[in-house]
């Protein structure tokens, strides 16, 4: 636990240092956008823009699931988290609509463009991306939250490069035209970075199972813990980032109080140990489930099924 509260800190204070430094060249690069009117220069101050406020978001994050849980709020404040990753990857799609729209009107209304600054600004927006984005790299492993600023890190570093194509053209053969398709490129990296943060946000918040679990193995997984006759009313799902929990009713033989707490426990183990399931509720029962329980329906056609094939 001390571990996690250490590298929460550290990811904290890297995330308020990377806040500091995209503002201050989210400022510089606007302006030099629109002084050089460049529209690839500003769409990407829009996309910097968005980053500053996705770390915001991933630093207030971190900092209030760290708060202790409540009477209201029994499972504390880790699914905030996830909001802020949603809200993230909303953002990212609302402002790619904005650059195309934009594009568009460029398209239709060139514009003379100056490359120089183009080529200067997106040098120094690499510089500053890939930076921030090697900090947050180890904590986005883990967190849905911080791999939302990460992921808007190094798509900005991505679509830099982007800028300094389009500025390069238009220095060398004068096209204004790769400015706007700079730009829809740029769009569509945005999108394309935004949905899978999105997908497993929306999951998250729809207690869907976590991504890559197999039900089928967790099942066969309590089934097979020694003293568990069958299993039913299983379901999982994340509360938060790396908070994985579980729930389900065992049936047992007539036994001790004793021997059925200690198949409570093999199975809990078990699942901490094979699936990350670190918070476990578990119903101990010496009958079988309703017939409308979920699982106990799966269970039936199954062996309806294969007393078919027999």
């Amino acid at each position: 636990m001390g571990h996690n509260h250490d590298a929460a800190t550290l990811t904290g204070r890297r995330l308020a240092l990377s806040i500091v430094i995209t503002l201050l060249f989210v400022l510089a690069e606007a302006v030099t956008g629109y002084l050089s009117r460049s529209l690839a220069l500003v769409s990407d101050a829009g996309h910097n823009f968005a980053d500053a406020l996705a770390l915001i978001f991933s630093w207030y994050g971190i900092w209030i699931a760290r708060r202790p849980s409540t009477i209201q709020r029994t499972f504390g404040y880790h699914r905030v988290g996830i909001l802020t990753a949603l809200v993230n990857a909303v953002s990212l799609v609302v402002i790619a609509l904005l650059i195309f729209w934009d594009a568009i009107d460029r398209l239709r209304h060139p514009q003379s463009v100056q490359s120089t600054p183009m080529i200067v600004v997106a040098l120094v927006a690499i510089l500053i991306n890939t930076v921030i984005s090697l900090w947050l790299r180890s904590a986005a492993r883990k967190d849905l939250n911080v791999r939302g600023a990460y992921m808007h890190m190094l798509g900005d570093a991505i679509s830099a490069v982007g800028v300094i194509v389009a500025g390069l053209v238009i220095a060398f053969t004068g096209a204004s035209i790769a400015d706007p398709i700079v730009s829809v490129l740029i769009g569509i990296l945005i999108l394309w970075s935004s949905w899978g943060i999105l997908k497993e946000a929306v999951n998250v918040l729809l207690e869907a199972i976590p991504e890559g679990m197999d039900m089928v193995a967790v099942e066969q997984t309590i089934g097979g813990v020694h003293g568990v006759l069958a299993v039913h009313d299983l379901h999982v799902w994340t509360i938060g980032s790396g908070m994985v929990c579980g729930s389900c009713h065992i049936m047992v033989d007539e036994q001790s109080v004793r021997s059925g707490e200690n198949v409570l426990r093999a199975v809990t183990e078990e699942l901490k140990h094979r699936f990350g399931i670190v918070h476990t509720t578990i119903q101990v029962e010496v009958e079988g489930c309703e017939p409308d329980d979920m699982y106990c329906i799966k269970r039936t056609a199954e062996v309806f099924i294969a007393h078919d094939h027999h």
